[in-house]
């Protein structure tokens, strides 16, 4: 797509048709005014959803298999539901003074599951599942179990997500009413709705081609998700080189660099950059340039060629944290009682490492923001400036033609509800500031962050279906500004990032009703009320859960088994500790391993600088236009925790799809492209469903076979530094450079070509627990007996055992009564108190030879003096 211009403001110039092309072949440009949209039907619907989808959404979100039930369950659900409502309710007329309704004004129209949709889009937390700050409360009571009321929690919830209406109601008139800002995901639904309520005489109809594709992917998704779960990742190059690390790293879809590799799943392919079958292709050309310089180029070359960062010592993909030795860094260890950084165990433990990877990332999130500002204004700026002179004046399409026949919503309604909002924020961080860690001036930072960023975001997002987050900064910066305070960072990223993204989700929703000729008026109610009841219901089973359900979140306390795990916000806590705690300049700056990376920042404010001046040195080269380099930048900012495989199937299903589709066959991505989008996503949502009620709730599991083991590349997360051992990973020895693979029964290093020999001889084998030798299993007792069983004999060759209690060696024949007195030494001690402050214990891995042999010196010498003073004569008795 050429760069994106707003048309100038021309008046009496109107438009028929849209001009894009995938709005002009998907959105009817006819509209009924008369259709009723405040019904019976619509509210006990529409708030039923947003309940019911809150509850469970939130309910389901703490144990270890979550689930995510979204608006696109409602949609299907909802229809039937809405048509026998229609057939059953009483249509007589009630009368209120001047005021008349009736419970049943016709028959179910789409207006009435639009907004029935938008209440349930709340009650899904716009696509997150649930509210963002209910992760905070989480936090601070599971996890820092520390307090917090249950008042400044729902303060929290509602500000954070009604904060964002504010900067939407702003930005309304430049991200919304021009056609150019088409919002692919919105044209995905008015194609839903479209299939789902109209009839034509095709020979296949939309709503019939839905059915179908429906039923299809309700009946596989039940392969890759339970019985044949390899098909989530078919990584065949770990097949063929099953031992070998590099291949590993090469071909895994999971945890390597994906060559190869593939899925037939679409949770997989539209798990995280969303449907590729709604994406632009521009977008998504954009997307694949940058993931294939970053995944097939910098990383080989970092990795590899240059080993960027020790990457050696870590795997090539991973988001975990690690020490300098390449283990996973003891974050609770660094902890103290506060929920402050020990600077002494932090000392201990050393700096922070990631893989290289996973910091190069980090380093491209920091241009890919940057860029967004930098691209928007030079690109958009010109368009932007003459929306804001003559919105009103401004040459329209149809459907913005259209919408003017309804009443639009007021700006103070907007900018007294971000008043609201801001107040009572400033009151959480005043009044009860102690229970959030965050000054005033952090609420106006991080509003004033939302605010400057929401509109190139915006843009981004309506013309690329890409989101560019602000996660990242809002985390560094505060990070920088208030170090060591984890509840105060998480509080800043959510009031700067979260809600500029639920503006962009309400804009996006204001959008679809634009298309489907929704009253704005009872679009922004609708929405309005669903978040105030969603945030609600979200924070009230939240706190329940918290407060019932002992030991939430903390997986060592809870039983086996347990449910109650909580992994997202587990993932929460730990960004927490490294952003909020450790802080930013323990690992970007002067005192962590990557300052480096701040150099990004430079890299995406000039970047988008040279693509414009190469657009304006080279104008007839119009591939230069469609170089997005938010986008491209962008294009890995979710990995992780997505992976090579999502992206390689994305790419390949979008070229498909909005390439060769799209160019060859245009009628049939007209009539169906989006259509097929949504009933996958249908299809798998319900299967979901119901194999989480019927088989994972109860337990009961396939078991095990090879298509369950997942991937199967075991080696892809293994390090390849000499030296470094992680369990179950081969490793280089230090001198040769061989290959070497750790036996886990003797605890021994095996070259890899020899383990499977090795191992099947070592399992006839058993350790000794006092000297650690294997001796054979039947031999077992026999050398026992020879080699360690007490003597009879005194003076003869004593077998040396080691105290249990203080690890000192002594001869076997005394260790019994040794270890009696020991023994109610070491209780007594314990039971003073005492324990940990006594002399350090002596290593009992080796014997002290030279106290061995000076006891038996001594014992000797004694015994001969002895020997020699009862051989004397006896002395005379005195003479009676």
């Amino acid at each position: 797509m050429a760069a994106l211009e707003l048309h100038k403001p021309e008046i009496h110039e109107e438009e028929d048709e849209s001009s894009v092309e995938e709005v002009r072949l998907t959105v009817s440009n006819e509209d009924d005014p008369s259709l009723p949209v405040w019904t019976f039907r619509m509210w006990f619907l529409g708030l039923l959803s947003c309940v019911l989808l809150s509850f469970l959404n939130t309910f389901f979100g703490y144990r270890t298999q979550p689930l995510m039930i979204t608006m696109i369950s409602v949609q299907v659900v909802t229809l039937p539901l809405g048509k026998i409502m229609a057939r059953i309710l009483p249509e007589t007329k009630y009368r209120i003074g001047s005021w008349e309704f009736s419970f049943n004004p016709g028959p179910f129209n789409v207006k009435e599951h639009v907004l029935i949709s938008m209440f349930a889009n709340a009650g899904a937390g716009f696509g997150s599942g649930t509210a963002y700050a209910v992760g905070i409360v989480d936090i601070i009571m599971a996890f820092y179990k520390r307090k917090i009321s249950f008042l400044a929690s729902w303060i929290l919830v509602i500000t954070t997500q009604i904060l964002g209406y504010g900067w939407a109601g702003i930005m309304r008139k430049l991200v919304v009413d021009p056609a150019q800002m088409w919002w692919p995901t919105s044209v995905l639904q008015v194609s839903l709705f479209r299939a789902l309520h109209e009839k034509d005489k095709a020979r296949m109809s939309r709503g019939k081609f839905f059915v179908i594709a429906f039923v299809c992917s309700f009946a596989w998704y039940i392969f890759p998700a339970y019985l044949f779960l390899t098909l989530s990742s078919i990584s065949w190059v770990c097949w063929a080189f099953p031992k070998s690390i590099t291949a590993q790293q090469i071909g895994s879809g999971m945890s390597g660099l994906g060559l190869g590799s593939f899925a037939l799943d679409w949770s997989v392919i539209a798990s995280y950059l969303g449907s590729p079958l709604v994406t632009p292709f521009f977008a998504i050309v954009n997307v694949l340039v940058g993931y294939v310089l970053i995944m097939y180029m910098v990383i080989p070359i970092s990795y590899w060629g240059m080993n960027v960062y020790e990457a050696h010592k870590f795997p090539i993909f991973s988001s975990d944290l690690f020490d300098s030795q390449g283990q996973l860094y003891n974050i609770s260890t660094i902890v103290n009682d506060k929920f402050e950084l020990d600077e002494v165990m932090y000392q201990r433990e050393g700096r922070v490492y990631l893989s290289t990877f996973f910091a190069i990332t980090y380093g491209i999130g920091f241009a890919a923001i940057v860029s967004t500002l930098t691209h928007v204004a030079l690109f958009n700026g010109k368009g932007i400036w003459q929306q804001i002179r003559a919105s009103t004046t401004a040459k329209v399409d149809i459907h913005t033609r259209l919408m003017k026949k309804y009443k639009d919503i007021p700006s103070w309604w907007f900018y007294s509800m971000l008043a609201v909002s801001l107040a009572l924020s400033l009151v959480l961080c005043t009044v009860m500031k102690d229970e959030i860690q965050m000054p005033w001036w952090g609420l106006l930072l991080a509003s004033f962050m939302a605010l400057i960023f929401t509109v190139p975001v915006s843009i981004i997002t309506a013309t690329t279906n890409q989101t560019p987050g602000l996660n990242i900064i809002t985390e560094y910066l505060m990070g920088v500004l208030l170090p060591g305070r984890p509840i105060a960072n998480v509080v800043f990223k959510t009031y700067g990032y979260i809600s500029m993204s639920q503006a962009i989700s309400f804009l996006n929703d204001f959008k679809l009703g634009h298309y489907m000729k929704i009253p704005p008026r009872s679009m922004f109610l609708v929405q309005f009320i669903g978040t105030i009841i969603a945030g609600t219901v979200n924070i009230s089973v939240a706190w329940y859960l918290l407060t019932s359900v002992e030991n939430i979140c903390q997986k060592e306390l809870l039983p086996p088994n347990s449910p109650w795990t909580c992994p997202s916000d587990r993932v929460f806590f730990d960004a927490s500790v490294i952003w909020g705690l450790v802080g930013p300049k323990r690992i970007f700056g002067s005192l962590g391993n990557y300052p480096a990376l701040n150099w990004f920042f430079l890299g995406g404010l000039v970047g988008p600088v040279l693509v414009w001046l190469l657009q304006k040195a080279f104008p007839t080269r119009t591939w230069i236009s469609q170089i997005n380099l938010p986008v491209l930048l962008g294009a890995t900012a979710a990995m992780p925790p997505a992976t090579s495989v999502n992206f390689n199937c994305w790419i390949i299903v979008g070229v498909v799809f909005n390439y060769f589709v799209f160019k060859n066959y245009k009628k049939w991505w007209q009539r169906y492209n989006y259509v097929l989008s949504a009933a996958l996503d249908a299809g798998l949502a319900f299967m979901g469903v119901l194999l989480y009620f019927s088989l994972t709730m109860n337990g009961i599991s396939i078991g095990h076979w090879w298509g369950a083991e997942g991937e199967n590349c075991p080696l892809a997360s293994c390090p390849t530094a000499p030296g470094v051992h992680v369990e179950g990973c081969p490793r280089m020895a230090t001198e040769s450079g061989e290959i070497t693979i750790v036996c886990n029964h003797c605890d021994r290093d095996i070259p890899a070509a020899n383990i499977d020999l090795h191992r099947v001889h070592c399992a006839r084998l058993e350790k000794c627990n006092i000297c650690g030798d294997m001796v054979p299993k039947k031999h077992a007792d026999e050398h026992f007996l020879t080699a360690h069983a007490p003597c009879i004999f005194s003076m003869a060759d004593q077998r040396i055992v080691t105290c249990e209690f203080c690890e000192f060696p002594l001869p076997a024949v005394d260790v019994a009564e040794h270890q009696e007195v020991c023994g109610n030494r070491v209780s007594n001690t314990r039971a003073g108190g005492g324990g940990g402050n006594g002399r350090r214990r002596r290593d009992g891995n080796g014997v002290s030879y030279k106290r061995l042999f000076f006891t038996v010196a001594v014992t000797g010498i004694a015994v001969l003096m002895g020997s020699l003073f009862f051989q004397r004569k006896p002395l005379r008795g005195r003479d009676k």
